[in-house]
């Protein structure tokens, strides 16, 4: 979490994030990371609770890997290629507080609520992108912006007391029987994340365009990665070629 805490002091008009029109620099997607933390803590949300997200390679996915981590929860990003019951079961499993939904995954995360087995709350957003052209409906009580209005952006967020704490959560598909949970800690994040560094000999700056899942391994901790190299984030909805080439 200190490699976009520095990036943002450092470099906090360098871009950070384009998706379709956006252009979002590190200064503004740091407060916004902020805002998510201090609303999720504002409803309820912190220390070691699961926040689950069902999203594509979006804005909001990118900051959830620091906003809810900032929260001291948990982050579980889901495959949006698993049928409801799997979903029910990831959802029940890693006790699921909070939940992220892109519109396009309205549906299937609707089926998945309908499935779960326990009755625990779950506070359900909508996540609305711009580049969403589909008829998903909102599921959720309240919208993405609207809980990061709730937030504040100076937030004081605290780094984890340990790091040996969790700072996400990822399942395996569940192929030969019930998915099986793998948590990731703060240390072997950021240590994978300057591992991405060195491995791959990255620049300052880098500009990564993101075919690679999020929501595989948190895309083998890159989001982490570009924040401490001050890269650029290209987000993609899903693979296609026209819009790689483009």
């Amino acid at each position: 979490l200190s490699f976009i805490e520095r990036t943002a002091a450092v470099y906090p008009d360098r871009l950070a994030i384009v998706h379709g029109e956006l252009r979002q620099s590190w200064g503004q997607t740091y407060n916004r990371c902020r805002q998510l933390a201090s609303a999720l803590n504002r409803h309820g949300i912190g220390k070691n609770d699961t926040v689950a997200a069902i999203l594509p390679n979006i804005p909001a996915m990118i900051e959830a890997h620091f906003g809810v981590p900032m929260a001291g929860a948990v982050l579980n990003t889901v495959n949006t290629r698993l049928d409801a019951a799997t979903v029910a079961f990831m959802l029940d499993h890693g006790e699921a507080k909070a939940v992220l939904v892109d519109r396009e995954f309205s549906a299937l995360v609707q089926q998945a609520i309908a499935l779960r087995q326990q009755q625990t709350p779950l506070l359900v957003i909508d996540v609305d992108d711009a580049l969403y052209s589909g008829s998903g409906e909102a599921i959720g009580s309240l919208t993405y912006e609207q809980l990061l209005a709730q937030g504040d952006a100076n937030y004081a967020w605290v780094m984890p007391t340990d790091e040996w704490d969790a700072i996400s959560l990822n399942y395996t598909s569940g192929t030969t029987g019930n998915p099986k949970g793998v948590v990731f800690h703060h240390r072997g994040a950021a240590m994978n994340a300057i591992s991405n560094i060195l491995e791959w000999d990255m620049p300052k700056h880098a500009i990564y365009l993101w075919t690679l899942p999020l929501f595989h391994c948190n895309g083998w901790c890159f989001p982490w990665t570009l924040a401490a190299r001050a890269g650029v984030n290209i987000c993609l909805r899903k693979v296609d070629p026209a819009a790689i080439f483009e």
